[in-house]
This record gives structure tokens, C-alpha cells and sequence, in this order.
């Protein structure tokens, strides 16, 4: 009798991290993907504009791909898609309607054309040889986001995607009772959202934030500016609502921003486009008229209310009856940067208001602690994996695990690559996979490697010495003096004194050099690089990349 194969479960991003959501499950020949997102890169990867997933094992299997699946519109589900298209072949996506029109949206602008792209809704099932997939409502920051269940031949997973419970949503409710019943027929393993897996007690609802937006907005005199996550449509949704109520019109700053509410109106979202203005509209209203939508919530140097506080926006200088309200919470790492941008608008004599215990102004569309809890106790799965969360919330959210009945040996905490096998209902580790970080610089993806990382900190450090060499390789002999110009090391025209005796150490160098050894450019450059550093460390307590740049003459003496 032939052996039962066993189901794989891995995850090429998203584990140990906030961001790149990846998740593959594998049955024999066939592979689902669950989500494809970006990481947007920390503050040491300069120059990265996103980090996606090392994609090999997919390359490897690629007929064995039957379908990505979607869970809701986020970067850090979507955002890889393009980048995903680009290297393998993709039959089919399913993702709910928002999140498609944002995928369409985003491959048009690459000049990508797929059209397969077909919408999950809460009645859609899907089947292959080896799955059966349906979906389940959740409560987040974008419309149509949805939980993943996948029936395999050895057991039900349950991935929940981003979600939270929030009971009095602006949206509609989480499918509660579809839930409950899986978890009464019985889930073999769950994955859950582990983003807030650290902080206490229940997150607070959407119409609690609804509330207090409202009666900040009711109660000012002046002009109103809003900063938000572009993406947190039900968000964005409201504040339209309010500012409706109290007859103000909106002037819209941000690429992205304008992205969703296009988006929202698309969809019914925002059913009004007449509050909408101009930049040409707004001049002709009063202060007390206008409230401004803007990007910048995280302090991005390029971003709408960055400008605003700098005073290099073309169209909105800030006056002191202006309100200036941050609608949002830091992401780890943006704290100095958002608190660099809030100084800068107190300096100008404006009030600003930011999420605290006194006012709530956001709630985040992670589930806490309590709600956690909730939805361990309502799948009430025999094995779990946390997912979507640094370590230490991982670990946190195992811990919760444990408190709702769970066994520890059933608990797995993993790292990307790290492959779960799902066999008879039983869950095991069964190996790793190739995982890692892919960064995308522009158009370039994948060669830009830790090297090029470390050159790029070195130069925005201690910055680039370049020294320009004309050598007669016929006599061996250096035609002129070395030409030596640089750039975020020193001012060369303050520092002469130091640039003379660096053209004269490059020159002894090269001298040297063509006396002593047969002559070789790569040889040269390594020695140049080899006794000119240290000597311009300790001059300087700096270490700069330095570039020989050679010039050679073949020409006999007269």
C-alpha cells in the first residue's frame, strides 16, 4: 500500500518580521501561495526601496503553482505581486475586490499585463486536485479582508490574515459564527496574526476613534489637517463622513492618499465626491471650511506633512488656528522622525493632536492580547503557529496559546524557510527550504547584495575619496601629480593642508609601486587602496572609499 503524502506548510517571509507576508502550502504536485507582500526597508538599507522574499523554492516548483491567494490589500500582502510575476508563472490570483483594484492599479503601472485575477467573496470556494479553500470574513483596516481556510487530504489550516474583533466596526462584522463552526468541525493547525501579540487588552473600536475625530473636528474654529495611513480606507471613510456633518470640504495631498480615495468612491465606499476641492476651490473657502487629507502620518521626509512643517510646500503654508491631527500610531523605528516633524509645528504655533490615553485618534487593525485569546478559543485548533510578527511577538503569542489550552509541544515557533508537515492530522518539523531577504533598488531586483549595502553606509558615513593617476606604463613613471577631489569626506577647499599631504602620499605610493614590481592596473589600485587608508585614518579618524582611477599612456621618451 503506497504511503500517504504529507502536507507542507513553509513561510518564505513574514516570520521574525513585520512585513513580506509569504505562506506556501504543498500536497504532492500542487502549491498555493497565500499572500505576497513587501518589507519597506529599515533605516541602514539606503537606497533600498522594498525587501521581498527569496524566492527560490517557488522557482524551482513552479509547475507545481496553482494559485496565490489574497487575503486583503496591504503592501506587506500585496506589494510583491509585481516582483512575484516577474519571476515565475502565476495561473491564477483570488483576492477580494479592494485589494484586485489595488493590484490592478499597481501592474498597470509596471506595465505588467495579467488579467487573471479573479474576486473572493464569503460564499467563494475553491478546489484542486488536492484543496479545497473557502473564506472567512475578518474585521481590519481595509475593506474585504478575509481569513484563508485550506481543507488539505491530512487536515484543516486556518490562516486568520490581519485581523482584530471590533464589534461596533465601521465595515461589516467578522464572520464570528462561521468561525466558530470550523472550529467546531475541527481545525488541525492555525495560523494567527501575532503583530500585537504584545500589547494588552482589546483594541479599541473604529467608531470609538469615529467619536472622538468627530468632536475634535465639531469643536475647532480654523482649518483642520489630517495626517493618516493612506491605506486605512474605513479611516479615511469617516473622516469624510465627519467633515460632511460639519459642512467642511477636503483638499487632498499624497499620491497614495488620492489612490484610495478613487478607490473608495470606485467601490461606494465614500458615496459624495462634490466634498472633494482643488487647490484653486479651496482659496475661495473660509478656514473654518477645509480640512486638508493628507500623507505623512510616519514623518517621511518627501511626504505632504513633512513639507507642510518644513515650509517648502508650494500651496499650504501653516497658520497658528490650524489643528494639525496625527490619525495613526508610530511604526516601530519612525518615533524620532514623527517627533522631529511635530516640534516643527509647534515652533509655528499650532496645536497638534496625537493618539494617547486622552484621545483616541486611532486604533490599530491587529488584534491585542484579549482578542487573541478569542480567536484561539474559537477555532480551538489542535496545533499553532503564530505568524506575522517579530520574534518576541511570536513567542508572546505562543505564550497566549498555552494560557488558552494549547500544549507547548504543539505550539511551533518557526523562522522563514523552516517547513511544518501536516500528515493524518498530526504536526511535525520536517526541514527548511532556501528563505531570505531579496532587496529591490529601482528596477533592480536581487543584486544588490550585504557588499553594496556596506559601501553605500561607508560613503554616507565617512564619504568617497577619488584620486585620478596618468602613469607612461612604457617608462613606469607618473606623468603628473595625483588629482584627488572627493565628495562627503572633507571640504576639499577648506582643507588644503590635508589634501596635499594625501596627493603626496599617493604619489610616494605609486612610485614605489612602478620602482619595486612589474606593472599590473589591478595590482596598483589594491596597493593604493591598502597603504592610503590606514594613512588617512589616522590623519583624519575616518575611512573612506577611495577610488583610483587610472589613465595609461603607451609612449616612449623623446
Amino acid at each position: 500500500m503506497k504511503e500517504k503524502c504529507a502536507t507542507a506548510i513553509v513561510a518564505l517571509g513574514g516570520l521574525g518580521e513585520v512585513g513580506k507576508n509569504m505562506y506556501v502550502v504543498t500536497h504532492n504536485d500542487e502549491i498555493i501561495i497565500i499572500d505576497a507582500g513587501v518589507m519597506f526597508p529599515e533605516v541602514g538599507l539606503l537606497g533600498v526601496d522594498y525587501v521581498i522574499q527569496d524566492i527560490t523554492y517557488l522557482k524551482e516548483n513552479e509547475n507545481k503553482i496553482k494559485a496565490l491567494f489574497i487575503t486583503h490589500g496591504h503592501e506587506d500582502h500585496i506589494g510583491g505581486i509585481p516582483f512575484l510575476l516577474n519571476q515565475v508563472h502565476i495561473p491564477i490570483i483570488y483576492a477580494p475586490k479592494i485589494a484586485k483594484d489595488l493590484i490592478d492599479k499597481k501592474l498597470e503601472e509596471r506595465n505588467i499585463n495579467y488579467k487573471n485575477i479573479e474576486v473572493i467573496t464569503k460564499d467563494l470556494k475553491v478546489k484542486t486536485k488536492y484543496f479545497e479553500l473557502e473564506f472567512v470574513n475578518t474585521t481590519h483596516s481595509i475593506p474585504d479582508s478575509y481569513a484563508v481556510v485550506v481543507h488539505t487530504p491530512n487536515g484543516v489550516i486556518f490562516e486568520t490574515g490581519d485581523f482584530k474583533f471590533d464589534l461596533t466596526p465601521i465595515g461589516p462584522m467578522a464572520d464570528i459564527h462561521k468561525m466558530a463552526d470550523l472550529g467546531q468541525k475541527g481545525v488541525t493547525l492555525l495560523l494567527s496574526d501575532s503583530t500585537n501579540a504584545l500589547s494588552t487588552g482589546f483594541s479599541n473600536s473604529e467608531s470609538v476613534v469615529d467619536e472622538t475625530l468627530n468632536d475634535i473636528i465639531g469643536r475647532h474654529v480654523g482649518r483642520v489637517i489630517i495626517a493618516t495611513f493612506a491605506s486605512n480606507i474605513y479611516r479615511v471613510k469617516h473622516i469624510v463622513e465627519t467633515c460632511k456633518k460639519y459642512n467642511r470640504k477636503i483638499l487632498v495631498f499624497g499620491r497614495s492618499m488620492e489612490t484610495s480615495i478613487e478607490l473608495a468612491l470606485n467601490n461606494n465606499l465614500i458615496d459624495d465626491k462634490s466634498i472633494f476641492v482643488d487647490n484653486n476651490q479651496a482659496k475661495n473657502l473660509k478656514r473654518n471650511e477645509l480640512c486638508i487629507l493628507c500623507t505623512g502620518s510616519q514623518g517621511e521626509p518627501l511626504a505632504a506633512l513633512s513639507r507642510i512643517a518644513n515650509g517648502t510646500h508650494k500651496q499650504i503654508s501653516l497658520l497658528p488656528d490650524d489643528l494639525v491631527i496625527f490619525s495613526s500610531s508610530p511604526i516601530p523605528g519612525n518615533a524620532e522622525s514623527i517627533n522631529r516633524i511635530i516640534n516643527k509645528i509647534y515652533l509655528k504655533g499650532v496645536r497638534v493632536f496625537t493618539n494617547s490615553e486622552f484621545s483616541d485618534i486611532h486604533t490599530s487593525g491587529h488584534a491585542k492580547l484579549e482578542e487573541l485569546k478569542w480567536m484561539l478559543r474559537i477555532i480551538k485548533p489542535k496545533y499553532f503557529m503564530p505568524m506575522h510578527g517579530e520574534f518576541r511577538m511570536l513567542k508572546q503569542h505562543a505564550n497566549i496559546a498555552k494560557l488558552c489550552g494549547i500544549p507547548e509541544e504543539n505550539t511551533f515557533i518557526c523562522s522563514n524557510g523552516d517547513v511544518i508537515l501536516l500528515k493524518d492530522g498530526e504536526v511535525s518539523r520536517g526541514g527548511n527550504v532556501q528563505a531570505g531577504d531579496v532587496y529591490v533598488d529601482g528596477s533592480r531586483v536581487g543584486d544588490i547584495g550585504s557588499v553594496v549595502i556596506k559601501d553605500r553606509k561607508l560613503m554616507s558615513q565617512d564619504g568617497i575619496l577619488i584620486t585620478i593617476l596618468n602613469i607612461n606604463t612604457l617608462t613606469r613613471k607618473l606623468l603628473i601629480k595625483p588629482n584627488v577631489t572627493a565628495r562627503g569626506f572633507v571640504l576639499v577647499n577648506e582643507n588644503p593642508e590635508l589634501m596635499t599631504k594625501i596627493e603626496h602620499k599617493i604619489g610616494d605610493i605609486v612610485n614605489n609601486f612602478l620602482k619595486s614590481s612589474i606593472y599590473n592596473y589591478t595590482d596598483l589600485k589594491n596597493q593604493i587602496i591598502l597603504e592610503l587608508l590606514p594613512f588617512i585614518n589616522e590623519l583624519t579618524g575616518r575611512r573612506p572609499i577611495i577610488l583610483p582611477v587610472i589613465m595609461e599612456v603607451n609612449k616612449k621618451e623623446d
